[in-house]
């Protein structure tokens, strides 16, 4: 009866066993060597797009910044290690009322400092709707760059303070004082343009080094500028992952009046050392 009982028992022997587990193994590495080059070809294709939107979105906003630009006013800069520019960013404009566009009353903007003005010489009638300013902005007036002094707005001879504090809403403009009046030449806008440069931005900058391409804002109007806050990143990071690369050009005059500011922009991922490389070339306008 024992005999019988044994006899009757089935399963795998060790040899069967072994067998399919050679056979499920060469089964796994067959199906993986189709995988593999798809799903790899996945991952790549996910991390270079993340490096490509990385990149555009930087130039996309440099793009922006650029082109609020005060004329004339975009320059290279020095960077150790890498490349840098700046410029002085505006917020807005208009046209003051002058002399010479056949006014007979109100306030006329001050080049002589001979003028009688109902509300004094430091004040001025915004032609037309009044522009987005406030206490504490900039004003600016026809500037022509460095070189070109007085009227250039890194020195502060065109360039004349809001008086107040809060929104500027009615004529006239008051400012604390009026540099205007002391130009030696007198430089007025052939227009009666001015420009509005905020007072917390000023002098935005963009370095590009130490593998990392950052933004700056609210540098001072001087040259050289000083940049004191920290700036932010756009494209890169301090540990190299990914790195960033920038290689800036910049024709002052490319075309009459008009600029052309040309950046090439590289993101490196680290470990794989795949890279994307994007150019953008944005237009300065620099008639003042």
């Amino acid at each position: 009866m024992s005999r019988h009982f044994r006899s009757c028992q089935s399963g795998f022997t060790l040899v069967e066993a072994i067998i399919v587990i050679v056979i499920t193994g060469i089964l796994a590495g067959m199906v993986a060597v189709f995988i593999t080059s798809p799903v790899q070809g996945y991952v790549d294709s996910v991390r270079r797009a993340e490096l490509t939107d990385a990149a555009d979105v930087a130039l996309r906003r440099i793009t922006r910044d650029v082109r609020l630009a005060l004329p004339n006013s975009l320059r290279r800069i020095t960077v150790a290690g890498g490349d840098g520019f700046e410029f002085i960013i505006t917020k807005s404009g208009g046209r003051y009322r002058d002399p010479a566009d056949g006014s007979t009353g109100g306030n006329f903007l001050d080049f002589t400092g001979s003028l009688t003005n109902p509300c004094g010489s430091n004040c001025f009638d915004v032609l037309g709707p009044l522009p987005e300013m406030e206490g504490g902005d900039r004003i600016v007036i026809y500037n022509l760059g460095e070189g070109y002094a007085p009227a250039d707005a890194y020195t502060g001879q065109n360039v004349a303070t809001i008086d107040g504090v809060g929104a500027v809403t009615t004529n006239p403009v008051n400012l604390t004082a009026n540099p205007f009046a002391s130009q030696s030449p007198p430089l007025p806008s052939p227009n009666s343009r001015f420009q509005v440069v905020d007072r917390d931005d000023l002098v935005v900058r963009y370095t590009c080094t130490g593998s990392v391409l950052t933004r700056y804002a609210g540098c001072s109007l001087a040259t050289p500028s000083v940049c004191g806050a920290t700036g932010a990143i756009l494209a890169g990071s301090s540990d190299g992952r990914p790195r960033a690369e920038c290689l800036v050009e910049y024709a002052p005059t490319a075309t009459g009046r008009n600029g052309l500011l040309y950046i090439e922009l590289t993101l490196t991922d680290i470990p794989s050392d795949e890279k994307v490389t994007l150019f953008q070339q944005i237009h300065v306008d620099n008639s003042p």
